[in-house]
């Protein structure tokens, strides 16, 4: 506990900029490597084709959708333990994380069953192509078998970076990235004594690879060699706290489900777009390219946003801990620095992102069709993305704050009220994926415009543990 005293002493009245690198720059290692897995696995599927390519970035938003109810709670938690810290109440923050991790078990299990049974018909209801179909099935059921260990791995990092600790969750998730990299081509081609088994077997590295981070972060807490003490006592139902929990909570779990779901809505919607611009183009099968396209732009913006994710999430620490200390003037301008941070980080990623564009596009796929189509992402899109580091800094600050309603609003507002409607609705007007591209731009500045409007207001500055 003394490890976690003197974090709470830095972060409560130490240099800002430099405890926000601190904690934020193993953050930052920790998403660069998950993103160098993904760059990893789309290098390797990329190799058997376009269609294969394609099949995680149609799987990834369902399994989001499932995973981001349980999140919303974890978020929840995430600020009851932070804020506890801040307070000195070390004994609550325990109690708080052992409710927290046994409920995300129980919930994860139900959410991979389900997920397994109800994938055919979820695939569907994107529009999924049939000639990506048959793939992206056999990668979403295994990736749903193995949510438990997902999300228990989730629960671990949300847990010590609640108190501090942004370096023993990165050492178990490179890890588990490095295992998961090494068996990707093994799986995927068939190598040595391993079956061939193409894009699923993508899906059972990510499912072992994870598996294994899980019970070892399962062993740490649980022996009490981090900030964090499991015991059988504390992973005992405590409705009390699960009444906190589902009331703060909830507003998250819709927030972040609605905005997954968003994002299958968005998959149909690149699939219909593209449709359409083939069919006037004469263009056959213009849909896969579209989402190829997307798919690997989300890879490469992931990239970018491996740096201003990271440093929100560290901030998200030391505004909950000031919040719970009743420091909210520390808080806001915490949160003010790092939406500059993240400005800048963005607006140079965006650079290189439009000067490289066609070497990066051709590294993973050489194919004509997609790098084309790439320059409507350089010219309607890439401009947008600094913006989204404010827009990520402000809700970042509302939910360690533990202020989820506002989180809730603020991403339903971006994705179902400006990107979907737009994407949609320019893609149609003009039959053609470049007003797609823009309607997705427009979504990143309009969202950071509201986003900074409602966070200066400075209504989000105020505890919940007190209530």
């Amino acid at each position: 506990m003394k490890r976690v005293e003197a974090m709470r002493g830095q972060i409560l009245s130490g240099p800002i900029v430099k405890t926000l690198i601190l904690l934020a720059y193993p953050l930052i290692i920790n998403r660069l490597v998950q993103v160098l897995y993904n760059l990893t696995d789309t290098f390797w599927l990329g190799k058997l084709g376009r269609i294969e390519l394609s099949a995680p970035g149609t799987a990834w938003p369902l399994v989001w959708f499932f995973m981001s109810i349980g999140m919303g709670f974890a978020t929840a938690g995430f600020a009851f333990v932070s804020q506890y810290v801040g307070a000195r109440e070390y004994e609550k923050a325990n109690r708080s994380a052992g409710a927290l991790y046994s409920l995300m078990l129980l919930f994860a299990t139900a959410v991979g069953v389900t997920g397994v049974l109800l994938a055919p018909e979820l695939l569907r209801l994107m529009n999924v192509s049939d000639t990506i179909y048959p793939y992206a099935l056999s990668y979403t059921r295994v990736i749903f078998a193995g949510i438990p260990f997902s999300f228990t791995l989730f629960a671990f990092n949300f847990l010590l970076r609640a108190v501090g600790d942004t370096k023993t969750p990165v050492k178990i998730n490179i890890a588990t990235v490095i295992l998961n990299i090494a068996l990707d081509p093994l799986l995927i081609f068939g190598i040595g004594p391993f079956p061939r088994l193409g894009v699923t077997g993508a899906a059972v590295a990510t499912m072992f690879s994870n598996s294994v981070g899980s019970v070892v972060g399962g062993y740490l807490l649980f022996t009490g060699r981090v900030g964090i003490y499991l015991t059988p006592e504390t992973l005992k139902p405590d409705v009390r706290f699960y009444s906190k929990i589902f009331r703060v909570g909830l507003p998250a779990s819709i927030g972040n489900s609605t905005t997954a779901l968003g994002f299958v809505i968005l998959t149909r919607v690149i699939f219909t777009v593209g449709g359409l611009y083939g069919q006037a183009h004469g263009i056959p099968n213009f849909e896969d390219v579209a989402f190829a396209t997307y798919s690997i732009t989300n890879r490469l913006t992931n990239f970018m946003f491996a740096f201003s994710d990271g440093i929100s999430m560290a901030m998200g620490t030391m505004v909950g801990q000031a919040i719970g200390a009743k420091l909210y003037d520390r808080a806001k301008v915490i949160a003010e620095k790092t939406m500059a941070i993240n400005f800048t980080i963005l607006g140079i990623g965006t650079l290189l992102f439009i000067f490289f564009r066609v070497p990066i596009f051709r590294f993973f796929i050489n194919d004509p069709a997609v790098i084309a189509e790439s320059a409507k992402v350089v010219k309607y899109f890439s401009a947008s993305l600094p913006f989204f580091g404010v827009f990520s800094a402000v809700n970042n600050a509302f939910q360690s704050a533990g202020q989820t309603k506002k989180s809730m609003v603020l991403s339903m507002v971006r994705l179902w009220g400006i990107r979907l409607p737009l994407s949609y609705g320019l893609g149609l007007l003009t039959r053609d994926t470049a007003g797609m591209w823009l309607g997705m731009g427009l979504s990143n500045v309009l969202g950071a415009v509201i986003a900074l409007a409602w966070f200066l207001r400075g209504s989000w500055m105020k505890a919940i543990i007190e209530e």
